[in-house]
């Protein structure tokens, strides 16, 4: 059942700067289990229906995910149908001993691109205002415009790498185990593993702040080489003796645990009510019984579940690649009164990385001159990896910075007095300002948000059987001689004119 899902999370998610972690949580997951190998081998094993709702839910996020192409709901049905097993098998008593263990599982998954995109360009800005602040302090003469950092003999830029997220999920890994041994009382703990967040961000200014100094005495080779791989390892360097400093401060605040809460042992009530119930025959007899025999219906009915939803998962096709109507390289290069020379090709291993069937890239130009770039792919099947990738992910994580983002109506030029809903961007880079409309051609459907696109995935893929779809971006560059309003307008007319003949290839309904 999960073996894609796996593979993908292993050779792709982990690989990641942010996540390359992942491939140390298994391990630190058994040895979590191995501390309590005493405290389950003198627990009873209670099987219990209950493990079915956790395995039931699991299924139910196992078929969103699988039909949406979404990896992040096929990580939850993972997780969920684990903890359903184990509690079926096992018992509450038995689930709750590792519990902790079962529940930092999770911490090995990234999180969805959207929340990832929020976070991300927060710490950035945060991280670029603290460490002009901190050059300021130092002395030396600093400009700030977004993530652009001017410090007079050059630029630096706080990009998605520099932006302190890679430490964070790290850090506050880090300091979930710490916590987790930290034997204190609850508002100590929650303080300590809140507290990584702002710790990591103030690092990551730091090492801003080292880098324009840096680049200042020896050049870009020092700054954006060795250090700048280097500098990640000294934010742990940084971090990790705070976070312990801390524990021993917090330690010393009331209220102040006994010695035996601090060793972590158990009230004395409640290790004589699980003594009481350790001794009951009945439990002793449930537990013999399971060792002897694990053909029980509990365990029947579990296999059942698991062995259909993969037969079905592998055996039947939800997804039928539906062919473009015409080739994209017969896409006109004239449209209206925008004309171009030509088409634009990409490198394969662009091509390959976006798994897309067909697609174009075509500057036009206008009589004055002005540019729009046109880009458009399409895929006949989406799936698990093999989807569309949204420019609110992929051009960030190249350094532009959204200033403006949302969605506005488009009048389309085809007589009928259309129009259409598109995504909206204004963003900045290095200097170079670019207006940009983008949207999502599905089954005849114009769609503005992922949310969107997983929901008429998973439907169309039940319903019709088909995932195919395109994604279309036209880029418009704001020259220094004109305002956004031009830009504006410019791309209004060139979007009601593109549609309309857009449509004649695409699938539709």
């Amino acid at each position: 059942m999960y073996y894609s899902t796996l593979t993908w999370l292993v050779t792709k998610d982990w690989t990641r700067e942010a996540y390359s972690y992942g491939y140390l949580i298994p391990f630190v997951v058994l040895y979590l289990i191995w501390m309590k190998r005493d405290e389950l081998s003198s627990l009873p094993s209670l099987p219990s229906w209950k493990g079915l709702a956790p395995v039931a839910f699991g299924l139910i996020f196992f078929w969103l995910g699988d039909l949406s192409g979404e990896f992040f709901a096929l990580y939850i049905s993972f997780w969920l149908v684990l903890v359903g097993i184990c509690w079926v098998h096992l018992g509450w008593q038995k689930l709750k001993t590792i519990g902790f263990a079962l529940v930092f599982i999770l911490t090995m998954f990234p999180l969805p691109h959207f929340i990832l995109n929020k976070v991300t360009l927060k710490l950035r800005l945060i991280s670029s205002e603290l460490g002009v602040a901190m050059m300021q302090l130092c002395g030396m003469p600093v400009y700030r415009e977004g993530n652009i950092i001017d410090v007079g003999f050059t630029q630096l830029q706080v990009v998605d790498a520099c932006s302190g997220l890679h430490s964070l999920i790290s850090l506050m890994v880090l300091c979930l185990l710490l916590v987790y041994f930290f034997r204190a009382h609850f508002w100590k703990r929650a303080v300590l593993l809140i507290s990584a967040v702002p710790l990591a961000v103030f690092a990551n200014s730091m090492r801003i702040t080292l880098t324009g100094i840096l680049y200042k005495v020896w050049g870009p080779k020092i700054a954006e080489g060795f250090f700048h791989g280097f500098s990640g390892w000294l934010i742990f360097v940084f971090c990790i003796p705070v976070l312990l400093l801390e524990m021993k401060i917090l330690e010393k605040l009331p209220p102040i645990s006994s010695p035996k809460e601090a060793q972590g042992s158990k009230p004395e009530a409640q290790s004589k009510e699980e003594e009481a119930q350790g001794s009951k025959p009945k439990a002793q007899g449930n537990e013999a019984e399971v060792q002897i025999s694990w053909l029980n219906a509990r365990f029947v009915v579990v296999v059942i579940l698991l062995a259909a939803t993969a037969a079905i998962s592998h055996g039947v096709e939800f997804r039928e690649r539906i062919p473009i109507t015409k080739p994209l390289n017969q896409f006109p290069l004239q449209v209206g009164e925008w004309s171009a020379d030509g088409r634009q090709a990409m490198e394969q291993v662009f091509i390959d990385e976006l798994d897309l069937s067909d697609y174009a890239i075509i500057d036009y130009r206008n009589s004055p001159g002005r540019q729009i770039n046109f880009y458009v792919a399409y895929y006949e099947s989406q799936s698990k990896g093999k989807s569309i990738h949204s420019p609110e992910t992929c051009l960030p994580g190249s350094g532009w910075i959204f200033k403006q983002a949302g969605t506005i109506p488009v009048s389309l030029s085809s007589g009928d007095k259309r129009f259409m809903r598109v995504n909206r961007a204004f963003m900045e880079k290095d200097g170079h300002k670019q207006l940009v409309y983008y949207w999502f051609y599905q089954r005849g459907r114009i769609l503005t948000n992922a949310y969107q696109l997983k929901i008429f995935a998973l439907w169309d893929a039940l319903t019709k059987h088909r995932t195919d779809g395109a994604l279309v971006r036209l880029i418009a560059p704001v020259h220094e001689s004109e305002g956004l309003e031009e830009a504006e307008a410019r791309l209004q007319e060139f979007t009601g004119n593109i549609a309309p003949v857009l449509e004649k290839y695409l699938p539709g309904k």
